[in-house]
């Protein structure tokens, strides 16, 4: 079950600040799109301030039901519409990932990065990601590859850093989703299976730093 447009969403915004990461805002879903929510720019419970959401803001959300049960998803942020005021898109989650237990997770943001890949059968390819984040990333690769739902990958991930460092991220992960795009190459949606924790950190640091500069434009 999926929120419906007007319905009322309470939102937290990830965020290295506690404070910030605790707070909590309400809003209400405008519109929607088979891939997107067009929703209202959010307001914070209690003070009543807005609270300014920007491109790939890692959201977790909750909806009530008419019986008053949360149903929590977790989204981020895509982008902006504006109709009679400004709207925000958010990434509409996938039926089976709405759950009654809030699950907190790791920032993720819009990004074209390499990703080397290793298929279980030795097959090699570079692909560039959609999103990252410190929990999985996406990946736009070419539908030769007939890549599908649990099937077992080993990365390498190229980190470019405002310092002008590079840093390699590998790691294991597993294939939670495929969509084939119009251009005929697939989306594949991919989560951490094996990552150490400092190349998870590096994946964070680069996240946060892109974060910061979505904020800065």
């Amino acid at each position: 079950m999926l929120p419906k447009v007007n319905d009322l969403i309470y939102i937290q915004v990830a965020s290295a600040d506690k404070k910030e990461d605790d707070k909590e805002c309400k809003s209400r879903i405008a519109d929607l799109g088979d891939e997107f929510y067009l929703i209202e720019v959010p307001i914070e419970v209690g003070s009543g301030r807005i609270r300014r959401l920007f491109v790939g803001d890692e959201l977790s959300v909750y909806f009530l039901t008419e019986d008053g049960v949360k149903n929590y998803f977790n989204t981020y942020v895509l982008g902006y519409a504006d109709d009679v005021v400004q709207l925000v898109r958010i990434r509409k989650p996938e039926p089976e990932a709405i759950t009654k237990i809030q699950r907190r997770h790791y920032l993720r943001v819009v990004a074209e990065l390499e990703i080397a890949v290793r298929v279980q059968d030795n097959t090699r390819f570079v692909a560039l990601t959609e999103d990252v984040g410190g929990g999985g990333v996406s990946m736009v690769c070419d539908g030769k590859y007939r890549l599908k739902e649990g099937d077992p990958l080993y990365c390498w991930l190229l980190l470019p850093y405002k310092n002008g460092s590079i840093e390699h991220a590998p790691f294991e992960a597993e294939v939670v989703r495929t969509k084939k795009l119009e251009t005929g190459k697939d989306l594949v949606m991919l989560k951490f299976v094996s990552i150490s924790d400092m190349e998870r950190q590096k994946i964070i640091r680069y996240c946060f730093e892109r974060q910061f500069d979505f904020r800065n434009r």
